[in-house]
């Protein structure tokens, strides 16, 4: 019964270790913002944007013309479905404003951008919590 027990052991110390490693996602530089941190109880879609303009959705690259009908097929075309938008600091501000104007012509309303909040403002933010490293402001349509 013990090497049993070893053996459960050693993957559960793996497990630990490479279950962070695996929500990584496309690796972008996100911009800083003041906005209050994420509190959405149902998990997002994610529209990344990385720094060469390439749209992933999720973790998987989509070309520019099948990013809609992927987001209809995957949401089955809930326009109150939740999609955040990622954008690596370093691309075009049009290329974000493109894609952003792709998801809301498409019909969906709550899309939301990604960014950082900056660094060494370490405190409590308004819910008594701290502050996350991530944060969405929504864009009204």
């Amino acid at each position: 019964m013990t090497p049993l027990v070893d053996v459960m052991l050693v993957l559960l110390v793996v497990f630990m270790v490479a279950a962070p490693l695996l929500t990584v996602g496309v690796p972008v530089d996100l911009p800083q913002t003041q906005a209050p941190p994420i509190t959405e109880p149902k998990e997002p879609l994610v529209i990344t944007i990385n720094g060469d303009g390439q749209i992933f959705l999720q973790e998987t690259e989509v070309p520019t013309d099948s990013l809609v009908p992927r987001l209809q097929a995957i949401t089955g075309s809930n326009p109150e479905a939740l999609l955040y938008v990622r954008g690596d600091r370093a691309i075009n501000y049009g290329r974000v404003v493109e894609v952003m104007s792709l998801i809301s012509t498409a019909g969906f309303r709550k899309v939301s951008l990604i960014a950082e909040s900056p660094k060494g403002t370490a405190g409590k933010n308004a819910s008594g919590g701290t502050p996350s490293d991530r944060s969405a402001r929504t864009v009204k349509r």
